[in-house]
Order: C-alpha cells, then structure tokens, then sequence
C-alpha cells in the first residue's frame, strides 16, 4: 500500500487540474449557448491553454474561434480556425475548424492567406475525411485550392478541382470562369496536339459562366470576365470578328469596360477594321480615362496609322506616348531595384501616392489582390482596436489574440510588398519595352517616308484626292454624329473612324509573286 502513495500524489493533482479545465470548458459553453460571448470566450481561452484533456481543450479551441466569428472579429477567428487546421486530422474540431474557415475567407473574400492554408491542407491523408464535409464547403474549398493551382500554373490539378464544383454551387459560374481560363492557357499540357479540343472545352466553360443565374458570387464580375477571356479565346485562334462580338458585349463604365476597350482596338486592327481600331482607342483616350495606365494603346494607335501610311499621325501618336509615358519610366527607376524593401514597396501602393506617378499608382491600387491585401490590412486594425478598447481588454485572451494579429499583419505586408514590387517592375519593364517598339516605328517611318521620296511620289496630293465617307451604320437605330472635339458620356465607346490611305497603289507587276 506504501508504493501506492507517491503515485496517487501525483494523480491527485492532475486529476484535480482536469476536473478544472472541464468546469471551466463547461462554464464556457453554457455562457456560449446563452449568448453571453464576452463570458465564454475567455474562459474557452483558458481551458484551451490550460494543457489537460486533450478532447476538452481541442473543443475549447473550436469554441473560442466560433465566439471570435460570432463576435464580429472574422480575422481572429480565421487565425483560430487556421491553428486547428495546421494541427492535422488528429485534432477532434478538425474538419469543423475547416468548415470555419472557409466561412471565414467567404466573410472576408480573403484570396490570398485562407486559399494557400486549404492547399497545404488539402493532402491525399485527408482527402477522404474531406468529402464528407457540407456540399458548399467541399465546392468552395475545390474553387479556392484550384485558384492556387491555376496561379502556380499546376494546370491539371486546377483543372480537376474546377470541375468537382457542382452546379449547385455558389461558385460554380466563377469556378467554370477560372476553368475556362485554364483549359484556354497555351502552357495547358497536351497542347498543340490536344489543342482543338481543349478550346472547346473552354469555349464551353465560358459559356455556362455566362448563362449562369443567380444566386451566384460575383455574378456580373464573372460574366464580364468570362466575355473578355472569351474574346482572347477567339482573339488566339484568328478569330478576329467573333473576339470583337466578346469585347463589345462588355457593359459600358464597368470595371472590365476599358480592358476590353483595348483588346477590342487588337482585335479590330486584326479584322483589318482599322476605323473600329481607331474608335474603340478614341473612348479609351477620353478624359474619362486620363489616369488609365494604357501605354501599349498608343503602340497600336501608332501602328494603325503606320499600316495606312498616315506618317504624319503616326509621328503625332508617338510624341504623344513619349509626353505622357517618358516621365514615369524615369519616375519608376527608384523603385525597381531587385533589393527594394517589400514594406516600403507595399506603403508605396497603400498610402496617398505622392512619388509614383499617377497612371500607375492607380493601375497598382486596382490589382484585385492588392486591393484584397489592403482590405484585410484594414480589418486587423479595426479588429486589435476593437480587441484593446473591448470587455477584454487587458485579459490574456485580447493580449495573445492582438499578438497574432499583428503576425498576420506582417504576413500581409509581406504578400502586399511582394505584389506590389511585382507590379512596379512590371509597368516598368511594359513602358520600356513599348519605348523600344515605338522607337522601331519611328525609324520604319522615317524609312517609308525616305522610299515615297526617293520614287517621287506626293504623299499629300494622293491624301488630297481622297474623300471621306462616313463609317457604315451597324443599324437602322443608330445615327451619324460628327465628332467635333467634345467627348459626350453617351457616346463614348461607339466612336468609328473612317480613313484615308497613304500608300501608293500599288502596280500589277509589283503585284506578282
């Protein structure tokens, strides 16, 4: 009986300690079920720290995550859930701490922390445990982790998740866009040889994402994205004429409206409709444009009238260029440096721009994970504000949940810095590489003027003899308005050119192959 004693003095205690930790679990979850959060969810975070049963403490964490959402502060809870989830399947909340935390990235519309976490989740360990979560969730986890695929360019793996995405789901109209996106890219494996088939799976996908009905996520953005990678689809494989129907079909002043301006303009001047190339960059240029970062649509401008051998409006459009994209390519230098700081690249996009120039700063501020790391940004702060002035402030909950907040905060400002500084030696890289084409143009132009000289042909009275008519009517409801210098909100987008044609005609024997 002696050798007993040291033993059960030791069990006592731990005994004492468990019987604790589940009266204060317990304690948590009648203030939980009653609604009183700020009661439950500092006892939740003692009994999820206090290191006794591992069945309690596992749902104490669970709960203190479900208190954090219910509260109101969706960025701790993530972290909450996200802790469970990186524990592994071993974990007794964890397929419902996953369930939590793609309502929290839906709550968020967080795009670039919540996806990675479910990918490096998402292993063939727990496959079989995930598909028995709810319908919606497992779709939105194969949309999420398939976004990732498809940006690390693992494009098979993409493709599969995309298509696990059910009918019913929110997010199908978005996951068969991204699919459409995939299946169309020419990096897909199988191409050329599986080429035809796989544009026409695209074609498909795309398609549904436009017939799609509500009630879908991001419905309208998704169906104007669809038609733009529509557009490029057909723009790829020749397809001028059914590109420019794609890019038209774009509604006027939404967000996508002046990305398919410019790549209609590709399409027209393909199509040979060098008036519809002109008209779709004539709204492009409008003032309601000004702070557009469009330096490649004065290449194509330029181009067009190089193809019509209108020199003089060629050498127009590139002084134009070189006025307004020669500043910033000098203005950008600072800040392209393969050592640039990620933090004062991100404050570079974040805070009121005073050093970049405007085009850009606003090109950088409309990338959609930026946007969405600035977001976020905002609700950490809001959410440590909320912690440090709250019912809990000053308790150990509020200090360590602050505390990990500000971690994710550095995490964002990492990912923010990365994408930015990405972006910035991206438009810088656009503005010298369209500088070198449009140095191109102007020493071919020089050289075409050079051969009218030398074979002594008037360029000026040939334009002279030439009359203007005016552009065809696509319709018996359309009308004829000169423009006159004045860009009416209601007739941008629907302007046409008609042009004259500088070149020589040229002889039937030059004609001859």
């Amino acid at each position: 009986m002696n050798r007993l004693l040291p033993l059960l003095a030791v069990l006592a205690p731990l005994a004492a300690s468990a019987q604790q930790d589940s009266g204060g679990y317990n304690r948590a979850l009648a203030a939980f079920n009653a609604g009183d959060l700020d009661t439950a969810a500092p006892l939740f975070f003692q009994a999820s720290e206090a290191g006794g049963d591992a069945q309690t403490q596992g749902k104490a964490e669970y709960f203190l995550a479900q208190s954090l959402a219910k509260k109101g502060l969706p960025v701790a809870a993530f972290i909450s859930y996200a802790a469970i989830v990186n524990a592994g399947p071993s974990h007794p909340s964890y397929l419902k701490a996953v369930e939590g935390l793609v309502d929290m990235q839906q709550q968020l519309d967080e795009q670039n922390l919540i996806p990675s976490i479910l990918n490096q989740a998402y292993s063939d360990e727990v496959r079989d445990q995930w598909v028995t979560l709810p319908k919606e969730v497992l779709a939105r986890i194969n949309y999420l982790v398939g976004t990732v695929s498809q940006r690390r360019m693992r494009f098979e793996e993409a493709r599969a998740l995309l298509e696990a995405v059910p009918k019913d789901s929110r997010v199908y109209a978005k996951a068969r866009y991204l699919l459409g996106v995939v299946l169309a890219d020419p990096r897909f494996p199988g191409r050329p040889g599986e080429g035809e088939a796989l544009d026409k799976e695209a074609l498909s996908a795309f398609t549904v994402a436009l017939s799609s009905k509500e009630p879908q996520v991001e419905l309208k953005a998704t169906q104007h994205l669809a038609l733009i990678g529509l557009g490029r689809l057909h723009y790829r494989r020749g397809e001028y004429a059914e590109a420019t129907a794609a890019y038209e079909r774009v509604p006027r002043y939404t967000r996508y409206w002046d990305q398919a301006l410019f790549e209609n303009g590709f399409a027209r001047f393909q199509n040979e409709d060098f008036g519809g190339a002109l008209g779709s960059l004539q709204a492009l240029h409008a003032p309601q444009f000004a702070g557009a970062f469009q330096p490649e649509s004065w290449i194509l401008k330029s181009t067009v009238y190089y193809y019509s051998c209108l020199y003089d409006e060629v050498k127009t459009t590139l002084a134009a260029f070189d006025d307004l994209y020669g500043p910033m390519a000098k203005q950008l230098e600072p800040f392209t440096a393969e050592d640039a700081d990620l933090i004062q690249a991100y404050n570079l996009v974040a805070a009121e721009n005073r050093r970049l120039p405007r085009p850009v700063y606003l090109w950088l501020r409309n990338n959609e994970r930026i946007r969405e790391v600035m977001r976020v940004l905002a609700r950490v702060d809001q959410e440590k504000r909320e912690l440090s002035s709250g019912p809990w402030r000053g308790t150990p909950l509020a200090t360590q949940t602050v505390a990990s907040l500000e971690e994710i905060r550095g995490t964002l400002l990492q990912v923010g810095g990365t994408l930015a500084r990405s972006r910035i030696r991206e438009a810088a890289d656009n503005l010298r590489t369209f500088s070198d084409q449009a140095e191109i143009i102007r020493v071919q132009t020089a050289l075409d003027e050079k051969d009218l000289l030398q074979a002594g042909l008037d360029q000026k009275t040939l334009l002279t003899r030439q009359s203007l008519y005016r552009p065809k009517m696509p319709g018996a409801a359309w009308n004829y308005w000169k423009f006159q210098g004045e860009f009416w909100i209601d007739e941008i987008g629907y302007y046409q050119y008609t042009l004259k044609r500088g070149c020589p005609a040229k002889t039937a024997d030059a004609q001859q192959p």
